[in-house]
């Protein structure tokens, strides 16, 4: 019963889409009021139905029904709550589910309080929001039913990927998609101002909290992800260029430049069509990444779907919503105004260099993403990784940092680059004096060497609009920028350190053999048979000292799971302020040693710190916006409460003259 329930009611959120789409079409001509009025209603009603089928999703997996297709295909009955709960997601129709459902509570909650655009402008929103859920229900509903029975009820289930099986997993794909909708709802908005030409610094105001939202949840999906595979895959790697990490990268990329447009036309009423334009983009690249990972077109963890089916229908959908805003956007660009205009050395400036620099970034990895699959289509086989993205890419992230670095000590509209000549004397020689340094004591590569001579002063330039301010009367969004902003010069520092300074060692150890590595001494005590909840595993004893430090233990392993059967490696790590050494264990060779592979990877942790610190910075930002806009609406109402006082009071002596 409760999956037919799940299923009644995501055929009535269907039905809902589609009363939000007419309604907020017919609401642009002025005879249609009645229709009109229920565009809200059905907005709010169709995001609490689709959580309710969610909810209805998740009890299923939780009692484990294994008449449920769904959960006899990617649960058991021994899995622990947690990976019961992530089986919900961790496969195509369930994270379709997910999807559909955060994007349809987005669209009720902007029916539910957002007041401040013009109501013919957020009907128009909420119809494309409407559109674009109508598509994702269809897709459900046609071609990746959730909740599918089987004929016969399954003895027991198969299992949820091992890989997935992990508490990073766990909560990894819901972030990102929190940050998918987020970009959808930035296109819902683009598109409602465009239908209605109301491309306004107030639009951008109204839109500007969701796409920070959006980017600090693809910033902490990106982060946790990356960090994920570096301890589970056991290979040693934060970021391997796959497909998969390159789907979430690329929505990442456009929301950066989509924040900074939509922060500019807010505040100095410029960037209009700029702000249009990724909107679009962005909500494309996160279709695309969709595409990817749900068509069956590529092998991934990731990847759950294989039908050929469900990748034509996503391609469809693709190709409608982004073909019809793209033409959209052709046809009304024209009706766009200016706005405010500036001078190339300026903020805004600077925010529009960097904007293409970004976008020039997406480009290559969108290339490079799509070249080895149409490559493969003419039958031919094609790998693009590291040698093709790094240094293509770094030709345009390199200036893009160089820029940042000054970008915000630049003043609006128009400055001098005289003025802030000491500062930028103090940082050049900064970056200076460290690639001398660095020179002379490592020889490295050119792109580590870049790394490292621009994190530093990038992080000094992060604080320098701080420099004579009142701290405590700093606005918590310049604080997010900052904080965001030194965030991106930890990171940088940490992948420097890491490709230019990481040690390896490869040996087969005997039991009490002793190998080093990078100061560290590392013993292998001894192989233990261990296991847990649906695994079992060789466990490594692993007895590591640095010098004359306390010795610490760790246990590396390799996991047989048998639900279903995959073989796994857990890698072990010991973390300190400077790196991490890091451990896998591997077989047994034919003399009776264990093959063990040791890492020191310095400063590696900065690259997770730095993201963290990144949206931080975003959730400082989004903060500070809201309560500068709750406080100025707050004044707003007074003001207009005052001015109503004064002409009372002003109309009180004219009536009494009158009567006398």
């Amino acid at each position: 019963m409760i999956p037919e329930l799940g299923l009644a009611a995501l055929w009535l959120a269907a039905a809902l889409a589609a009363l939000q789409l007419a309604g907020g079409v017919l609401a642009q001509r002025d005879h249609a009021a009645d229709l009109a009025a229920t565009v809200r209603p059905a907005a709010i009603m169709q995001g609490l139905l689709a959580l309710f089928a969610f909810l209805m999703l998740l009890r299923s997996f939780v009692v484990t029904d294994l008449s449920v297709k769904l959960v006899a295909d990617n649960s058991h009955s021994m899995k622990p709550l947690i990976f019961k709960l992530a089986g919900a997601w961790g496969n195509h129709e369930g994270s379709m589910l997910l999807w559909v459902t955060v994007m349809s509570l987005a669209g009720g909650l902007i029916a539910l309080i957002e007041r401040r655009l013009p109501e013919r402008t957020m009907q128009a929103t909420l119809a494309a929001q409407g559109f674009v859920a109508l598509g994702f229900y269809a897709f459900l509903l046609l071609s990746s039913n959730p909740f599918e029975r089987l004929p016969v009820p399954a003895v027991e289930g198969l299992g949820l990927n091992p890989l997935l099986q992990d508490i990073g997993l766990a909560f990894h794909p819901p972030t990102l998609y929190f940050g998918y909708v987020g970009l959808s709802v930035a296109f819902s908005f683009a598109v409602g101002a465009l239908l209605t030409r109301q491309v306004t610094p107030e639009f951008a105001r109204v839109m500007r909290p969701w796409v920070l939202g959006a980017w600090v949840f693809l910033t902490l999906g990106i982060t946790a992800g990356s960090y994920w595979a570096y301890y589970e895959l056991g290979w040693g790697g934060w970021w391997f260029w796959d497909p998969v990490e390159n789907a979430s990268l690329m929505p990442w990329l456009a929301a950066t430049a989509l924040l900074h447009s939509a922060s500019v036309l807010a505040a100095r009423d410029a960037l209009r069509s700029w702000t249009i334009m990724l909107g679009v983009v962005a909500f494309s690249m996160s279709m695309v990444g969709t595409f990817l990972v749900r068509s069956g077109i590529l092998t991934s963890v990731h990847a759950f779907a294989v039908d050929p089916e469900r990748g034509s229908f996503i391609l469809a959908l693709l190709a409608l919503y982004i073909g019809g805003a793209l033409l959209l956007f052709a046809l009304r660009a024209g009706t766009i105004s200016e706005g405010q205009r500036f001078a190339m050395v300026s903020r805004e400036g600077a925010l529009v260099f960097n904007n293409v620099m970004l976008s020039a970034t997406l480009g290559i990895v969108l290339l490079g993403t799509l070249y080895p699959l149409l490559a493969e289509a003419f039958g031919a086989r094609v790998s693009v990784g590291p040698p093709y993205f790094n240094p293509v890419s770094a030709i345009f992230v390199v200036p893009m940092l160089i820029v940042m670095t000054l970008g915000p000590l630049l003043r609006w509209r128009h400055d001098n680059i005289d003025r802030i000549r000491l500062p930028l004397a103090i940082l050049v020689a900064v970056a200076v004096s460290l690639a001398l340094l660095v020179g002379l004591l490592a020889s490295i590569g050119l792109l580590p060497m870049l790394g490292l001579v621009l994190s530093l002063p990038l992080a000094i330039a992060a604080f320098l609009p701080l420099v004579g301010r009142r701290l405590t009367r700093v606005p918590l969004a310049s604080w997010g920028m900052v904080i965001a902003h030194f965030g991106v010069a930890v990171a940088l520092f940490g992948m420097a350190s890491e490709s230019a300074f990481t040690r390896e060692r490869l040996a087969a150890v005997a039991i009490g053999g002793t190998e080093r590595v990078a100061g560290w001494q590392v013993t292998l005590e001894g192989i233990d048979a261990v296991a847990g909840p649906n695994w079992t595993a060789l466990e490594a004893r692993i007895l590591a000292q640095r010098g004359a430090g306390e010795p610490v233990r760790i246990t590396p392993q390799a996991r047989n799971f048998w639900t279903p059967p995959q073989q796994t490696t857990e890698s072990a790590q010991i973390t300190r302020w400077d790196g991490q050494l890091y451990a896998v264990i591997g077989d047994q060779t034919s003399d009776g040693r264990w093959q063990l592979r040791l890492w020191w990877k310095p400063f590696v942790t900065f690259i997770w710190y730095g993201g963290v610190l990144i949206a931080l910075g975003g959730v400082l930002a989004i903060v500070g916006r809201v309560s500068g806009d709750l406080k100025r609406r707050r004044a707003t109402r007074r003001g207009a409460t005052r001015r109503k006082e004064r002409v009372g009071l002003r109309g009180e002596p004219s009536a009494a003259g009158d009567t006398a």
